[in-house]
Order: structure tokens, then sequence, then C-alpha cells
């Protein structure tokens, strides 16, 4: 009996095994096996070039006429494929340093007169350079790319042989997502596991992932370093004439200034700058730019000097130390990966903590799914994606809150069950701690300071009980104000210097910079538009998704607005990108059922927190991807109830009840497809085919050729 319990998963796992192997060697190889018979009898002396390119002695082509830049090559129908072939490496290296040719090339291939589709190749992913095109006669390559561009292309191939490639990364991803398959299908053994984290092999397992998340981020992270320790310590900094200067080593550049004793950054000030009356007027310094003066966008210009508005605590954790350390400047992209560890860390420990507050009995499969849930709905993956100076205070303060609350929670959890939380007494090392923490926020993203507001329900029961001894005298002074010194003590702590930093650089202590920041528009007067309120409110929570044909079958959905606000590209509102969200709004109805929790009057003020919050981002940011971290992990929070009230309990098994389960499981792994495909969308902010050129096309490839 034991042994044919033990064969069944051995079983499955071979026929997954053996169904991978199948759709890699055979359904992902087709372009291999339909070019067989191809003739192969093209070479690159028959590639005809258009008078709009000429070939430089080192091979590479130039375009000199975009309207007529084309390579002819003869086909003759054995095959559906051709190749482009670019110039040997060593031209590539050689011309980097003069004339930087494209890596990424536009181009279009037609078949025997018929227009083909206009798309991209890049000579780091070989793959990418097989075109599918039915000709029987002439292919026509057409390369997309403006007059001057030098194009690393030698030759174009016709009639060719594709490769057979077994791609490991495509064998991770079917893994991958055969394995939540078989955790989390309504019949899996994960169900009937109850969760229990005082159990050693589910604190083992949970380590485990932690581990190997840590692992994945950290190589990315040494890899950072090790190249910049490595390479010449110039700042990333890009600018051309007459145009703004983009420094992208701001929080850097603030710890160098708080190693050096100032609170403004060293960067040039130019005469003509200090000399206009309003320099923040747009017009003005758009004739500054004209003029050739170096201004530097998004920083913030006051009293003569440059500042960053960005909150300087992670500075003073992270990039101090470590110039201290080195003598260089932190890369912002490892700094970021570090914080979102420390955000996927205590997400998962938070939304744990919660789980066996509002659902003690729920299963392993339902804990993980939320916790999934919990980190995709908080729009955490766009901090994952995008590691860039902008991500930093936003991923530092998601990292204190959740720490925060989690303390927070733990401060009042009864050391045994079936104790009630609010008869529990606090336990003021965690109070203390979440307080220092929650307060950390006006240090980093300070809209995140407002979830010290949910201490409030969260600790109502004991903040009634001090209440009533205090009145009626039963308790001592001490002992009355234990709790109240345990929260304010340390907030006052962080608080203090971070108010009498901004007191220093803009003479008020709430004063952070932002209204002197140099962007589009003159932010010391900028007022925003009414009309354009109630859409950016849309916008957020419901902009549709659009898809597309080709991949990543994802595109950037327009925003029209009345007026004119800050609008960046988005493929969907936060409910359109995760619509398990929604559960959020069903907190109200679910009352009775969390009263022995002590959680109902939390959620239901973060969900509040979290709507005021998309309020005022809609109406003072404007539109914004990233601005989303501010409510969307307090909604997700919100909506982890409903969300387990859907899943049911470890030892439920009613047929309807796992239809809802199989019901959540296709939602999330729809909502997991639309965040990764999100990554390759062309045209959002540090698109990937820009940033990672290799890896899109490499990832496009699969679905190209077939």
């Amino acid at each position: 009996m034991n042994s044919s319990r033990h064969r069944r998963p051995l079983l499955a796992v071979l026929i997954v095994a053996v169904v991978i192997a199948c759709l890699e060697c055979v359904a992902a190889n087709l372009p291999f096996w339909t070019t067989l018979a191809a003739s192969t009898d093209t070479a690159s002396a028959s590639n005809a070039m258009g008078p709009g390119l000429e070939r430089r002695e080192d091979g590479m082509l130039v375009v000199t006429d975009q309207t007529r830049a084309y390579l002819d090559v003869p086909a003759d129908g054995t095959s559906s494929y051709i190749r482009i072939d670019p110039v040997p490496g060593e031209v590539l290296a050689a011309a980097d340093a003069a004339d930087a040719p494209y890596r990424t090339v536009y181009v279009r291939a037609d078949g025997d007169g018929h227009a083909g589709r206009m798309t991209s190749v890049a000579v780091n992913a070989p793959r990418s350079l097989y075109l599918k095109v039915r000709a029987n006669d002439t292919v026509r390559l057409w390369i997309a790319e403006s007059a001057g561009s030098a194009v690393p292309i030698a030759a174009v191939h016709a009639n060719v042989r594709v490769p057979f490639s077994f791609d490991w990364l495509r064998v991770t991803v079917m893994a991958a997502i055969a394995l939540l398959v078989a955790l989390w299908r309504p019949g899996s053994r994960l169900w009937r596991i109850t969760l229990d984290p005082s159990s050693r092999r589910q604190r083992l397992a949970f380590a485990a992932v932690m581990a190997a998340a840590a692992a994945a981020t950290l190589v990315p992270v040494a890899v950072q370093l090790s190249a910049q320790l490595a390479s010449d310590p110039t700042a990333l900094s890009f600018s051309k004439p007459n145009a703004y200067t983009y420094d992208f080593e701001q929080y850097g550049r603030v710890a160098d200034a708080l190693i050096h004793g100032r609170v403004w950054v060293d960067l040039p000030v130019d005469p003509a700058l200090q000399a206009v009356d309003n320099p923040y007027d747009a017009a003005t310094r758009s004739r500054l730019l004209a003029d050739g003066v170096q201004l530097f966008w998004d920083y913030a210009y006051y009293d003569g000097h440059w500042y960053s508005y960005f909150g300087v605590l992670p500075a003073v954790l992270l990039f101090v130390p470590y110039q201290l350390a080195t003598g260089r400047m932190l890369p912002s992209g490892a700094a970021e990966l570090v914080l979102m560890l420390g955000v996927l860390v205590f997400a998962c420990l938070l939304t744990i903590r919660l789980i066996r507050r509002i659902a003690p009995h729920t299963s392993l499969a339902a804990t993980s799914m939320a916790i999934v849930f919990v980190l995709v709905g908080s729009n955490a993956p766009y901090l994952w994606f995008r590691t860039n100076f902008y991500s930093i205070p936003c991923a530092a303060s998601l990292l204190l809150s959740t720490l925060g609350l989690w303390l927070w929670l733990g401060a009042s959890m009864p050391r045994r069950r079936p104790a009630r939380p609010d008869d529990a007494p606090l336990k003021l090392g965690h109070l203390a701690g979440g307080a220092l923490c929650i307060a950390a926020n006006l240090g980093c993203r300070p809209t995140f300071a407002l979830v010290a507001l949910l201490g409030i329900p969260l600790f109502w029961p004991q903040l009634k009980a001090l209440y009533a001894g205090i009145r009626q005298r039963s308790i001592g002074v001490w002992q009355a104000l234990r709790m109240p010194l345990a929260v304010l003590v340390p907030a006052v702590c962080i608080v203090l210097p971070l108010l009498a930093y901004n007191a220093a650089r803009f003479g008020s202590p709430l004063d952070f910079g932002n209204s002197y920041q140099f962007t589009v528009t003159d932010m010391t007067r900028f007022t925003p538009a009414p009309d354009t309120f109630p859409l950016l409110m849309a916008y957020y929570l419901f902009l549709p998704l659009r898809f597309t044909a080709g991949f990543p079958f994802l595109a950037l959905s327009p925003t029209p607005l009345p007026s004119w606000a800050y609008a960046e590209e988005m493929i969907g509102g936060l409910f359109m990108l995760c619509p398990l969200l929604m559960l959020a709004f069903v907190l109200p109805f679910l009352r009775r059922r969390l009263r022995g929790s002590g959680c109902w009057g939390l959620l239901a003020c973060g969900l509040a927190l979290g709507l005021a919050l998309l309020a005022f981002d809609a109406w003072e940011g404007g539109l914004g991807w990233r601005y989303m971290i501010d409510f969307a992990w307090l909604l997700a929070l919100a909506a982890l109830p409903a969300f387990l009230v859907i899943t049911g309990a470890v030892d439920s098994h009613a047929p309807a009840l796992r239809l809802r389960r199989l019901l959540i499981l296709l939602i999330l792994l729809a909502t997991l497809a639309v965040t990764l495909l999100g990554f390759f969308v062309p045209g959002r902010d540090d698109a990937l085919i820009g940033v990672n050129s290799g890896l899109y096309h490499t990832i496009r490839s699969w679905f190209t050729l077939l």
C-alpha cells in the first residue's frame, strides 16, 4: 500500500517530464523538423543591395536612404525561413568605441512582393535572426533604421534549415508552470495540510524557498558590484546638447554629500541658472537649455544648490556604508534588489501571520496561493523589474511597512491558543520595533508613514482597556505610559532627525523639496486640473488590457485626458492586472466572520487608507505605475479574508469548493502570465527590448518562429 502511494507521485513526475521533453523537442522545434528538406543553396554573394545601403570595409552596412535600404536574396520555396548573418563579434567590439553600431535592428521581410511585418532582431539572440517568410522567388529584407545608422548585418540567406535548439530556460518555464498546477490543483495534497508556523518541517520549507530567492537575488547583485568595482568609477549620467542631463546616481550623490557633511549634492550650478529670477518656469528653463546651460532632470534646485527630493534613509542605511567601505557609489540596481529581497521575506511573513489570525485552519495550498496573490497584487513585480533609483524609496517603504505591521501583529499575538489576540498582553519590543519601522517611512516614501494609523484599530482593545484603567485608577503611572512610550519614543527618534534634515535643506521641517524639481512643468505653481481627477482614478483601477496578435500579446493602453497631467504609459489598471484584488470590497460583509480575529478593523481601515492614497496619488502625482505601490498592497491585504473564504478550510471536500479552488487557480495563473508578459511590452519605461535586448528577443523567438 505504501509503495503504491510512493510510486504514484514518481509516475506523475515522469509523465510530466516526458510531456515537457516532447513539447521542447517536437512542438518548440517545429521549424527544425519542417526545414529538414531545405535546399540551403543561397549565399551572401547572392544578396542584391538596394541603393539606400552602403557596405563598409569592416563588413557592416550603413543606411544612406531609408526608403531604399534593402537586401534581396533568391528563394526556391524549400524553406519558410531566412537567416540574417551578423558581422563577426570582433568587428562589433572594434567598432563600439568609434560609432556604436546598433545591436538591435528593425527589419521587415517581404516575400514575392507581399509585405511582411515589421520586427526586430538582436545580434546577441541567435534565434531571433531567423525570420519566417514564404517565398518561391525573392525575399527582400528592408532595414528600417534611420539614415546614417551602422547596421551589423553581413548577409541574408534564404532556403535555410533552422537548427535544433534545446532551450533550458523554456524547459524551466514549463516545469515551473507544471509545478504550480501540481501544487495548487484542487486534488493536491497541500490542500489537506494545515498551515502551522510552529512546524519544523514547514519552517524548513519556507527557509528553503527564501534561500533560493536570496540566491537568485544576490547573484545579480554580486555581478553588479563586481562589475562596478572592476570598472572606472564614473557616474551613470547622460546628456545631449541643448537638453537635460539625466543623472541616475541620485542616492550615490546624496551619500557622498552626507559623508562630506553637506545636505546638497555636488553637481555644477551654471551662473546663468543662478541669475534668473524664476528658474522653475518651464519656458525659462527651455531658454536656458537652448543657450547650453546644464540642467539636471528630476533634481530639486533651491537657493543655488542641487538636491535630491527622494527620501534620504536608503542613502544612510545602504549607500553611505558601501561608499565608506569601497570609495565608490553603490549601484542603485543592486541596492533596490536587496530591498526587494526584504520585501519578499516580510510580505510573506506578514501574509502568514494574517492568515493565522483570520483563518487558522487554512491549508498550505491556500496559503501559498495567498502569498503569491499578495506579492503580485501589491505591484511588487514592477519594482523587481524597474531597478533604478526611482524604485528605491518605494521598495524601502514597502519593506519597512510590511516589517512594521508584522511586528505589530506579533505584539498582540497570544502565546497559546485559543486565547483571543485582544486578551494577550502586548509585547513592547514588537510594539517599539514596528513603530520605528513605520515612522521611518518618512525618510523613504512619506505617504507610507500613514500606515501608523492602522495601529489604532489593531490595538483598539488594548487602548480601551488602558483608558478604562486610567479612568478607574486601577493601573499605575508607569503601566499606563509603557504602551504609548513604546510607540512614541522610537517614532520620535527617527522622525526628528528627518525633519531637521528637511529644515536644513529647505527651511521647513515638512518641506521635502518635491516642489523644486526640474521636470515637465513648474511644480511650485502647478495645480491639478479637476477634470482629470476622476479619469485618473478610473485608469488606476480599470484601465483595460490591450491584447495584440503578436508577442508579447499585450500593448500599452492609451490614457487620454482632457487636461495635462503626468501619465506614465501602462498596460492596465490595478484590477485588470490582478482581478482578485476586487475581493477587497467584500471585506465589509465579513465583519461577523472576522470578529474573533481582531483583524477586521485593521483590514477595513487599511482598505479605506488604500482608497484615500489612491485619490491622493491621482490628485497630486497623476498616473504613475510605481505610484500604485502606495495603495495596492493595502487592497491586497484587505482582499485576503474573501480569498480565504473562497478557497475554504483544509478539511472541506465539497464539489462546489473544488470548483472554486480551480477558478482561483486559473485566475491566479492568468494574472501571473499577464505580469510576466508585461515585462516584455515595448514602449513602457525601461522596456526590456532596450534594457536586455538578448533576453527579449530570445523569449520572443519562442513564439515568432512557430
